[in-house]
Order: structure tokens, then C-alpha cells, then sequence
């Protein structure tokens, strides 16, 4: 057992997955072939950790860092801007000859 068809794997280097159906609390899905219940609603297009991820931690989507957790965040849990900081720089921020 590898990880539920609910959930979408983008690269095999990514720590977290893209929930591809709603999720509810109490559901039970495998991520890294282990079961773990959900512990509160996930809605579609979010993330789950595939790994625990400790605070600091980049967050890898699509086998590149789009973050960091401000907290420690559990195999399984919900992972999405409550508990991450975006690695990118608002291009609005950027000179107009670096776009």
C-alpha cells in the first residue's frame, strides 16, 4: 500500500500531496502506505504532509520548495497556509525588466 488514489502525487521527491476529493474529518486514507485518519476537513486542491515535517522544513510541491512549515506538521495533517509560509516573492514586488 502506497498512497490513496484521493490523493495526487506530483514528483516522488514531494513531501506533501494534493487532495484530489474533499476530505472529510474521521476519513482514513494511506499516504506513504501508512492508514491515518484525517483529523479535520481537507478540501480539494489542498495538501497533506507525506512525511512529518518539522518547523522550518521546506515544503517540496512538483520536486520544488514552494515554503516552509512554522510549525511542526504530522504525517497526514492538513497542510496549506495555516501552517506554512510561501517561498515566493510577489512579482507586483519585482523591477518591470525582470518579468
Amino acid at each position: 500500500m502506497r498512497d490513496d488514489s484521493k490523493l495526487l502525487i506530483l514528483n516522488m521527491a514531494d513531501n506533501v500531496a494534493t487532495v484530489r476529493t474533499r476530505l472529510r474529518a474521521g476519513d482514513v486514507v494511506a499516504v506513504s502506505g501508512v492508514r491515518v485518519e484525517v483529523s479535520a476537513d481537507i478540501p480539494l486542491g489542498h495538501k497533506v504532509a507525506r512525511a512529518a515535517i518539522a518547523a522550518g522544513e521546506k515544503i517540496i510541491k512538483l520536486g520544488a520548495p514552494i515554503g516552509y512549515a512554522t510549525e511542526a506538521i504530522t504525517l497526514g495533517a492538513h497542510v496549506h497556509t495555516h501552517n506554512i509560509a510561501s517561498a515566493y516573492i510577489p512579482t507586483y514586488t519585482l523591477p518591470k525588466d525582470t518579468l
